[in-house]
């Protein structure tokens, strides 16, 4: 992996082979920012081509003061947003959970059941049901293990809404495990 301020000055300086590092870096990173917000898998896919543009555009705007990391997470959580309130779509809006019921197994036993990656993709899909401001906050801290100064500067939100929005998806996320496995005491 090459040093941002070195991949940087390279892709202002016209390296294309350096863009395209750049993207191959941050993809994983913008894929799941965009994925947490929008359902939509056509809509994903151009929304991530655009943030990738807009980084290319901004970049020699890019000041160092955070990681380029976090600099591109906040384009893709700002593009998000916009394309949210573009098409009308609550963001605190919380999904329908009836179709989802089928998705999952309830069962005495889960160890036997599922495997440790059944029960990843089990959970990512209940975290999917989340409102997309909980699915953002909760994969950027989880998943991407980013601090909350570093959600704070990506989502601009304040870090007491941050831990708040950080707490309510977990709270979510509990009741819908003990729903789905039928288990109180699985948290």
């Amino acid at each position: 992996m090459i040093d941002d301020n070195v991949l940087v000055s390279q892709v202002i300086s016209g390296d294309r082979q350096a863009f395209r590092m750049l993207i191959k870096q941050n993809e994983k990173l913008v894929g799941h920012m965009i994925g947490r917000l929008i359902d939509q898998k056509e809509d994903r896919e151009e929304l991530c081509q655009d943030v990738f543009l807009k980084v290319y555009e901004k970049l020699g705007e890019f000041n160092f003061q955070s990681k380029l990391s976090t600099w591109i997470a906040t384009i893709a959580y700002r593009h998000g947003i916009n394309h949210l309130r573009k098409k009308r779509i609550e963001i605190s809006e919380l999904p329908a959970e009836e179709h989802a019921r089928e998705q999952f197994i309830s069962s005495e036993n889960v160890e036997e059941n599922f495997s440790e990656k059944q029960l990843d993709s089990m959970v990512m899909g209940m975290i999917d049901q989340l409102p997309p401001q909980y699915k953002a906050i909760l994969t950027l801290y989880h998943v991407q293990e980013m601090s909350y100064p570093e959600i704070v500067e990506i989502t601009g939100l304040p870090e007491g809404t941050v831990k708040n929005y950080l707490f309510r998806a977990r709270q979510l996320l509990k009741e819908k495990v003990k729903k789905y496995l039928g288990k109180e005491e699985v948290l």
